[in-house]
């Protein structure tokens, strides 16, 4: 079973991605440009982006577990407009990453997944990926409300750092981060909620 756990995850990743280890801070943001960047940016703003990176990628990995591990129609449905959604997002975060010349993301490094705020650890993972049916469901719920917490915690810890998010992208993802997943961790909670005993997601 461990090694299907890590073939899931390892094809689930199509882009080069990896966890960022660092948190995003509070110290104060020192613009420090890049000598091959167009754009100036702060460190505060760059361990964002790469953590927020490796954020996703958990988050994708868990979702596309929901087809093959018999989950809900309703769970299913969230996991693929996640799968879409942070995709997306993943490139917006390598491009910007790229155009300031700072170092994208270039693989997965699930050891230090947990240093990262909501980020599930090892035992949680393996736990999901062995889940069936009405189990997966109320795992996947549970599991990504903690995620999504997570999220949010790194944008309020961005916000509350001198000098960051000035950027506009920066900004705006970030924003959008923070509104969407608080939107969706009550929507899970609902669903979570309302799941009967023994029985899938519809």
């Amino acid at each position: 079973m461990a090694s299907r756990f890590l073939s899931a995850a390892t094809t689930l990743v199509l882009l080069p991605i990896v966890t960022g280890c660092a948190g995003t801070g509070r110290g104060p943001a020192q613009a420090t440009p890049q000598p091959a960047s167009r754009y100036p940016s702060t460190e505060a703003d760059a361990r964002f982006m790469s953590s927020m990176i490796g954020h996703h990628t958990q988050a994708m990995v868990m979702a596309g577990w929901a087809p093959t591990n018999g989950a809900g129609a309703s769970v299913r449905r969230l996991a693929e407009r996640i799968l879409s959604g942070q995709q997306d997002e993943i490139a917006t975060m390598q491009q910007w990453l790229r155009d300031r010349g700072r170092p994208v993301p270039q693989g997965h490094h699930p050891g230090h997944g947990h240093l990262m705020p909501g980020m599930l650890t090892d035992a949680q993972m393996k736990e999901l990926a062995e889940a069936r049916g009405p189990e997966f469901d109320r795992l996947f719920l549970t599991f990504m409300i903690q995620h999504h917490r997570g999220a949010v915690a790194m944008v309020e810890d961005l916000f509350g750092t001198p000098g960051a998010a000035q950027d506009e992208t920066v900004f705006k993802f970030a924003n959008d981060v923070q509104v969407d997943q608080s939107t969706e961790i009550a929507r899970m909670e609902r669903m979570l909620s309302a799941l009967p005993a023994g029985e899938p997601s519809s």
